[in-house]
């Protein structure tokens, strides 16, 4: 994808309104709600990946452990810790392999305020994508979102998750 990415506007008012007084979204994935028809790319029983309904880039996913809980670093011992690093890895290097991709950008969000369940946003930049419109602006979803057909969100998940069953344990380089 050349140039600029194709976004349509958000409605950011009523996101965080559903945000801070909603109930928490990635339980609502976890347990299959209906209200949140995400396209699941990875569960293992512990986490759960799955693509963002407002992505502010094309491949661009949610890592998350499949428990609540809130704090990236002061929920989880060393080895929960790692075990999550290992999945949101695995998960870029699937995303990079599924669509154009010039770098992935790797982030923690959240608060305590809203969207406190502790996720990991994978995303990847594509190539050609003007300076001014990378990094932050890139990921801020005021600069509007990519829209895409159920359709689309399903074939996307598919490619990914072809990826990370054809990933060898580790990664591509062990």
């Amino acid at each position: 994808m050349a140039g600029s990415i194709q976004r349509v506007p958000f409605d950011l008012e009523s996101y965080t309104r559903r945000s801070r007084t909603g109930p928490c979204f990635i339980c609502a994935v976890v347990s299959g709600d209906p209200g949140q028809p995400e396209e699941i790319v990875h569960d293992d029983g512990t986490h759960i990946a799955f693509l963002a309904r407002f992505a502010a880039l094309p491949g661009y996913v949610l890592v998350a452990p499949r428990r609540h809980v809130e704090h990236v670093v002061r929920d989880l011992d060393e080895d929960e810790f790692s075990a999550l690093m290992r999945v949101v890895r695995r998960v870029a290097l699937a995303l990079e392999a599924s669509v154009p991709c010039e770098r992935t950008y790797l982030l923690s969000l959240g608060s305590q305020q809203g969207n406190a369940h502790l996720h990991w946003h994978v995303a990847a930049l594509p190539p050609g994508v003007p300076y001014e419109q990378q990094q932050y602006h890139a990921l801020m979803a005021e600069n509007g979102v990519v829209e895409h057909t159920p359709e689309e969100a399903a074939a996307l998940a598919a490619r990914i998750r072809h990826a990370l069953d054809v990933q060898p344990p580790g990664g591509p380089h062990g």
